[in-house]
């Protein structure tokens, strides 16, 4: 069985990796823009107005980009806090949860169970508070 620190430092190494996925991600979408502005431009060739449709590509694109790159910001983030068991993990791994939960199938399931863990902790942790005070 682990210890809670050592599920801890595994999530943490899993934040990083989800991480380094995100940046790779990116680098991809930059690489192949070209590629992937011909293939849309093939498929929307006959519809009514393919300039709007287009310019909707080029910004989903570019938000795309964007959550992928504030995603592994906030994995990197919560997998130092996860890593070194600071108080303020839990708040940055919810957020990397969300951003990673947008982001495909790895991110679902790495951002349920982070979600899970850190949920778990905050309420265990709330209910020793309670149980000292009374």
């Amino acid at each position: 069985m682990q210890t809670t620190g050592s599920r801890y430092g595994t999530l943490g190494f899993l934040w990083v990796v989800y991480g380094i996925i995100c940046i790779g991600k990116v680098a991809w979408i930059a690489v192949y823009n070209t590629t992937l502005t011909l293939m849309w431009g093939a498929l929307i060739n006959r519809v009514a107005d393919p300039f709007f449709w287009m310019s909707a590509f080029h910004i989903w694109l570019v938000g795309a980009m964007a959550v992928l790159v504030l995603a592994a910001i906030f994995s990197f983030l919560a997998a130092a806090s996860l890593m070194h068991r600071r108080r303020n993990g839990g708040p940055l791994a919810l957020i990397a949860s969300v951003l990673a939960i947008l982001t495909g199938p790895l991110g679902v399931a790495l951002g349920a169970y982070t979600m899970v863990v850190t949920i778990r902790r905050s309420t265990d942790q709330s209910r020793a508070d309670y149980a000292s005070a009374a």
